[in-house]
Formats: C-alpha cells, sequence, structure tokens
C-alpha cells in the first residue's frame, strides 16, 4: 500500500496534468479537482477521513498557495518565519525562536514558492540577482537570498505583521511607552517635528513608525516611500504609497529610494514619510526635511541615538561628497527628534530614549535627552523600570506656531 507522501506526490502530479494553464482558474475549479481526484485515488486504495482532510488541504495549498508555509503565515501569533533551506525552518512566537518539525520536500519546492511570492510583487530573483525583497498579499515583509550567495539557500525570511496595526494605546498596554511620552510625542507630529526613529533589528521601528503617523491630522496629504510597502496608515483620504522597483530582465530601470523621494516633493506633500534610510537617500530625506517640509518620519538602524547621528553622516557620503561639518549641520537643522528603540533580553521591545537635536558643540551635533529608559530590576522574568522625564524641550517654536505649548510644562 503506497504511503501518505506518495499518495500526495500521486495526486499532485495528476492535478497538474488536468489544469489548463492557458486560462485563469478560480481557488474554486482548484479545490473541485482535487476532491475529485482524492474521491477516484480512494477507490483505488483505502485513505482515511482525516488523511482525505489533509490531503485536501495540503494539496491546494501547495498548488495555490505558500505550500507547507500557509499554515504559518496564517497564524497569528508567529511574528518571524526563517527558512534556511528546505530542511530547517524557524519560527518566532511570542519572542521565542524554536525549529519547525516540518519541511519542504526539495529545494526546488521552496524555489517554486519563492518565485510565486517575487512575482505577485513584479520582482525577480535569480542567480544574476539572488537578494530581493518583496511582501505578502497580508503586507508581511520578504526577504529572499538565492545561491550563489547564499551557501546553504535558498533563504526566506518572512517578518509577519499584526493583522491590526498596533496603535499607540497597544504599546501603552505593553509597557513600551508611558502615555506622557505619548501625549508629548503626539503633540510633536501634530505641530510638523521631524522624527527620525532608529532601533537594531526587530526593536519595532516600523511598527512604532506606524502608530506614530496615526498621530497626523487627516486633512494633510501624506507620501509614503518604502522598499516594500509595509505601513498600514488609516484614515487619511490624501495618501500616496510610493514602493521602490528592481532592475529586471524585461530591461526595466530601478526606482529607487532617492527618485521616490525627489519625486514625492513635486506632488505637493504635507508630510514625506520614508519607511527606512540605508544609504545616499538620506541626504535627499534631509534636504527635503530642510526646504519647508515639516513633519517628516523615517527609521534608521542602529544602536543607539549618538551612533544613528554617525550613521546618517556615513549614508550621506553615501550619496555626495560633503564637508563632515556641513553634513552634521544638515543633519540638525532637519531633524528635530530622535527616538530610540530596544528589544531588551527578556525580548520586550521598548522606547529607551527620546532627544532632541540641541545645536552643534565642538563640530558635533549635541543631543539633549528628554525622556529615558532607567531599568530597575526583574519580576516574573521580565524587565521592569521607568521611562524618565529628564528635560523639556527647547525648541518649541512649531508647538507655539501650531498652538500647542503649554508654558506651566515647557511642551
Amino acid at each position: 500500500m503506497n504511503s501518505y507522501a506518495e499518495i500526495k506526490d500521486q495526486l499532485r502530479e495528476d492535478i497538474r496534468s488536468r489544469i489548463d494553464f492557458s486560462r485563469e482558474i478560480s481557488d474554486d475549479e482548484i479545490e473541485e479537482l482535487i476532491d475529485e481526484l482524492i474521491i477516484r485515488k480512494s477507490k483505488t486504495g483505502y485513505i482515511g477521513i482525516s488523511d482525505r482532510v489533509k490531503l485536501r488541504t495540503e494539496l491546494f495549498y501547495s498548488i495555490r498557495k505558500l505550500d507547507i508555509l500557509q499554515e504559518l503565515v496564517d497564524d497569528n501569533s508567529v511574528t518571524e518565519i526563517m527558512i534556511n533551506g528546505p530542511d530547517n525552518i524557524f519560527v518566532e512566537k511570542e519572542g521565542r525562536l524554536f525549529k519547525w518539525d516540518r519541511s519542504f520536500e526539495s529545494s526546488q519546492k521552496l524555489l517554486d514558492v519563492i518565485q510565486q511570492i517575487v512575482a505577485k510583487c513584479n520582482r525577480v530573483v535569480n542567480e544574476s540577482s539572488p537578494i530581493v525583497d518583496a511582501r505578502l498579499e497580508n503586507g508581511s515583509r520578504v526577504n529572499v537570498v538565492l545561491g550563489p550567495v547564499a551557501l546553504n539557500g535558498p533563504i526566506l525570511t518572512i517578518r509577519r505583521f499584526p493583522e491590526h496595526p498596533i496603535t499607540m494605546n497597544d504599546l501603552i498596554s505593553f509597557g513600551a511607552i508611558t502615555p506622557e511620552a505619548v501625549d508629548f510625542l503626539k503633540k510633536l507630529v501634530i505641530c510638523g517635528y521631524n522624527i527620525f526613529i532608529s532601533g537594531g533589528t526587530g526593536s519595532g521601528k516600523t511598527t512604532f513608525l506606524n502608530a506614530l503617523s496615526g498621530f497626523i491630522p487627516k486633512d494633510e496629504r501624506i507620501i509614503t516611500i518604502e522598499d516594500s510597502a509595509e505601513l498600514q496608515i488609516r484614515g487619511v483620504d490624501n495618501l500616496v504609497r510610493l514602493e521602490t522597483r528592481n532592475a529586471n530582465t524585461k530591461d526595466c530601470d530601478p526606482v529607487t529610494i532617492r527618485d521616490l523621494i525627489k519625486s514625492s516633493l513635486r506632488m505637493r506633500p504635507d508630510r514625506i514619510i520614508v519607511g527606512e534610510v540605508r544609504g545616499g537617500e538620506a541626504l535627499d530625506l534631509l534636504s527635503a526635511m530642510n526646504t519647508g517640509h515639516d513633519g517628516s518620519l523615517s527609521t534608521g538602524h542602529a544602536n543607539s541615538a549618538v551612533d544613528m547621528l554617525a550613521r546618517l553622516e556615513t549614508m550621506v557620503l553615501m550619496g555626495i561628497d560633503l564637508p563632515l561639518d556641513a553634513i552634521r549641520r544638515q543633519i540638525c537643522s532637519g531633524i528635530d527628534i530622535m527616538v530610540h528603540l530596544g528589544r531588551l533580553r527578556d525580548k520586550s521591545r521598548r522606547v529607551l530614549q527620546i532627544c532632541e537635536t540641541d545645536g552643534m558643540e565642538d563640530g558635533r551635533i549635541r543631543l539633549r535627552t528628554l525622556y529615558s529608559f532607567r531599568e530597575e530590576g526583574i519580576k516574573n522574568g521580565r524587565i521592569i523600570g521607568s521611562f524618565l522625564h529628564m528635560n523639556t524641550l527647547k525648541n518649541t517654536e512649531k508647538l507655539k506656531k501650531g498652538g500647542l505649548y503649554e508654558e506651566d510644562t515647557g511642551c
């Protein structure tokens, strides 16, 4: 008697041989064909009810969805999926990482799933262009690295975002930030302060940026610019979402973050939100911030707010050869507020610091700490601490223009 795996392989080949790829086929038609062939197969050999249900699901996922990954993609508790070749799949749930007990049947099947994902985003990945960023239909972020770059590949990493965007109230309930700090940031966003969010990998920068953008007045024109569209801004009618494009085999020129920032300046934006800066586009973002586009928001990778300033200097130098002093003055005059996030050893994500740029001192940008997280101990495996108000805001000009300055609080 054939094993379950052999029956599944035979049915999959039968289904593929019966599909007419010259026309559009609905999911219902695929499911009907699967049911028909399972019933026919069960007449030649016993297939239990539970195996029939399992076959129906797995065959449909294999042909129409993301094969074995579909189960993980549909699981709301999964936040990250890491595939290191067909046999090593790791999953993050509730901040904990573990190896999954399932695997792809072959490297080719994993490659088929990868090509299915990138094709839906009009992206191309192959040996000559082995690295690509993409996204799933549910908004999850996808990164792919193929051989010869990936020695044990194909490598597929999926960052899954919550079905419903996390709000500032959610972050308060998680203990990531205090209500006082949220009220402070809300005023800054409304009044058009340029805010830059920094943090390490997995610290929650995109989540925080999305939550922060919820404070933007709904009657403003917002332009978002991302490598792969992830932001979930709700309730804004005048919203333009732009996404980069890689060069592909059809001789299409790439469209970069730099191209999109330059183009956005001609779209009469009230706010420009750049999902993440990694290179020379930092110069274009700073130029926008310094030419009247107040209220711009962006993120970047760094271990501290001070390190982020140094990284921005390096990024600008990737785009143009300018004196370091001139670059620092551009950063200082463009960015009003730095918010630094971190992922602590208990896996919790927190706002660790809120600073304002406070002019130049000895040729360097001076940061003034407004709020800072202070660790006080561990309780029930969780780090506890206080988010302390260190100083009042010094640059209050935009608050005064926006009518939200309060003399007694300094902000």
